[in-house]
């Protein structure tokens, strides 16, 4: 074994026993708890040299040392494999997000499985409706004065908005039929934002005969296929915000400021590129000054390639990397499968 592999051994085992008690680590320790196959001073020679690299810092004058983020970037970035995680937890997954009975239900139950599996907070995104097609566009006379419009997206998001005709129109049940043919033809099957511009021109484009009640009409449908920020992530596990950053409680306002606000989840998020990449954000990575004592797990969900949304977990710098990152690949896995089949 090299040096550079005995040192990152010596890290991994400063990593482990920091995750497991809170408490900086020293040499006698490692050498007691592990089997590195070396004397106590070549590990002391070793975490001098990991020191002198800013893998790890000694937080108080004669106490052990705990991983810097550089260190924790090096222990993510050598991991051989993601711990796997055991068949009855990736069925019992499956199994509870299987039950769900629409979309709502399925991201509910994904980030509610997540949070209770690491035992941090963890966050789900709604699909993108950037990435979404239409596939069905449903037009339900209430009155005479009113219609409903019910828009359905591929990633079985279903939205709903209400059209007030006014009191001068009054619509009949081949005013009805057209327009939901008219919608059919120029929103079906496409992408949100070209069903949007498409929808958008038929307000011009359209028989003058109808333009009373297809102006109306597609001000409200262009209302559902718009982007909704303001509900794109579902939160679970902030109960666990204190127990884990208990020993950093001076980090708690700003990490509940950054959950609240949801603007950088929303950005990391954004960057996903594949659903089978598992991606990890430590401290000052995630150019968040609310979020510098943390890390973000994430990975994608979604079908082949496409990446619809994002699942992460949002915890303290020490974490148990190997088992957040299996969590978080296996319920990602699942709510891809799940939403690209609705």
């Amino acid at each position: 074994m090299s040096a550079d592999d005995r040192r990152f051994e010596v890290l991994r085992a400063i990593v482990s026993d920091y995750v497991a008690t809170r408490e900086p680590v020293g040499s006698k320790s490692l050498a007691e708890r592990h089997q590195l196959g070396v004397s106590p001073a070549t590990i002391r020679n070793d975490m001098a040299a990991l020191e002198d690299e800013g893998y790890i810092a000694q937080p108080h004058t004669s106490a052990g040392r705990i991983p810097t983020d550089k260190g924790y970037r090096l222990f993510v970035d050598r991991l051989s494999q993601v711990k796997p995680m055991s068949v009855g937890e990736r069925r019992a997954i499956h199994a509870f997000l299987s039950q769900a009975v629409d979309l709502d239900d399925v991201l509910r139950r994904a980030v509610r499985s997540l949070a209770q599996l690491t035992h941090q907070v963890a966050v789900v995104q709604y699909p993108t409706l950037t990435r979404s097609h239409v596939r069905h566009v449903e037009v339900v006379t209430l009155d005479r004065r009113r219609l409903l419009l019910v828009v359905i997206t591929d990633t079985g998001r279903v939205e709903q908005r209400t059209v007030d005709l006014g009191d001068d129109v009054e619509v009949d049940d081949e005013m009805v039929t057209r327009l939901r043919a008219l919608f059919a033809a120029h929103a079906v099957g496409r992408r949100l934002p070209e069903a949007a511009d498409a929808v958008a021109e038929l307000a011009r484009t359209t028989d003058p005969s109808l333009r009373p009640v297809v102006e109306p009409a597609v001000a409200a449908l262009l209302g559902s296929l718009v982007e909704q920020h303001e509900e794109r992530l579902v939160l679970s596990g902030t109960s666990h915000i204190t127990g884990a950053w208990a020993d950093q409680p001076e980090t708690l306002r700003g990490v509940l400021e950054a959950l609240d606000e949801q603007v950088t989840l929303l950005k990391l998020m954004a960057a996903l590129e594949s659903p089978d990449a598992v991606r990890v954000s430590i401290g000052q990575e995630i150019a968040d000054e609310n979020l510098a004592s943390s890390a973000l797990v994430s990975a994608g969900y979604g079908t082949g390639t496409m990446v619809m949304g994002g699942v992460a977990v949002v915890g303290p710098t020490r974490m148990d990397y190997p088992g957040t990152m299996a969590a978080v690949r296996a319920v990602a896995r699942y709510v891809g499968e799940i939403v690209a089949g609705r």
